[in-house]
């Protein structure tokens, strides 16, 4: 899922699964709640646009019309009064029930039900329905099918491209842990336009915040996918504020220019509730916009950091930029 992301309306389409204190209660790094939430007062610069307006308003009736999950509702993205104003947004497929127990985020976990076969051509006409140019498709984990749900998303890239020509495809996918192969047999028969997995954090912080992932495992699938298509850009995100450091976060960087990645996205944690992993700072925008410089110079071909910035923040114009810098003799490698 995407970096810190949390949830609205999976029980409004028939979904239900643990939240909160009962869905954090087996992590293996337990957290202590706050009384009254988290205890740093927030900063001014952590102030998102209005959310409703006739067209946020409209993109939502598409949805519910076809039956989707977007993510910038089930995670209340700060962004989604903008994105969905410029008719723009980020589908969740493959139902609202996560396999994971990530203490970062709180789309429900539980058992999934299955996969829904009708999906893909419901997405394919949402898009169509929208004008949509530039589509971002994303899931929950699926640790219980065999490939992670890779078929899944090479069927709605298909279909996208088949409905609505033109448009340009991108995934933000789970880790497909011990699937991997799988996976790349499944999504080399449509492969995206861009290739997104956040690494989310540094590795000290793993196993308190991303449970039952591995970070070299996710390094490797970013380098995988480049390695067998390299047309594809590959994307990744990280999130600040879970306890790391700046040279930890210098490193992971590094780390992911060494594999391949070509754009990476930097933003605030934000807690969803008193019980997921506290907020350990509040970084400054002169911090973020430092960062953005430094991916630059390791050789990213776009770096949008900042407070508000999540993984399909503007991803047709960040997908624009990549592309153009990548194809730049100055650019090093």
């Amino acid at each position: 899922m995407d970096a810190a992301l949390q949830g609205e309306s999976v029980t409004a389409l028939g979904q239900h699964g643990k939240r909160n204190s009962d869905k954090l209660a087996r992590i293996p790094v337990k957290i202590v709640p706050r009384e009254g939430g988290d205890s740093l007062p927030k900063p001014p610069w952590l102030h998102a646009r209005p959310m409703m307006s006739e067209t946020v308003a409209g993109v939502a009736a598409v949805l519910r019309e076809h039956r989707l999950h977007s993510v910038c509702e089930e995670a209340m993205c700060p962004n989604i009064g903008e994105c969905f104003a410029q008719r723009t947004a980020t589908f969740m497929i493959m139902g609202g029930i996560c396999t994971r127990r990530c203490a970062f985020c709180d789309v429900a976990h539980g058992r999934p039900e299955p996969l829904d076969a009708a999906e893909p051509e419901r997405l394919a006409d949402a898009v169509a329905a929208l004008a949509l140019r530039y589509v971002v498709v994303t899931s929950v984990d699926r640790d219980d099918l065999r490939d992670g749900g890779a078929a899944h998303f090479a069927r709605c890239i298909a279909l996208l491209r088949e409905r609505v020509p033109g448009i340009r495809v991108e995934v933000l996918t789970p880790d497909f842990r011990g699937r991997v192969e799988r996976a790349m047999a499944a999504l080399s028969q449509a492969w995206p336009d861009v290739f997104n997995h956040n690494i989310e954090t540094v590795p000290s912080v793993y196993r308190a915040a991303r449970a039952g992932a591995d970070y070299r495992g996710s390094l490797a699938l970013l380098a995988r996918v480049k390695e067998a298509n390299r047309a594809v850009l590959t994307k990744s995100g990280l999130m600040v504020g879970l306890g790391e450091s700046d040279d930890e976060l210098l490193d992971t960087m590094r780390d992911l220019r060494a594999h391949g990645v070509d754009i990476l996205t930097i933003g605030q944690y934000l807690a969803p509730s008193r019980f997921h992993m506290p907020v350990r700072r509040y970084v400054a925008p002169e911090q973020f916009a430092a960062w953005r410089e430094a991916g630059l110079a390791m050789g990213f071909g776009e770096v949008t950091a900042g407070p508000l910035v999540r993984s399909s923040y503007q991803a047709d114009r960040v997908a624009d930029a990549a592309a153009a810098r990548m194809t730049s003799p100055s650019v090093p490698a």
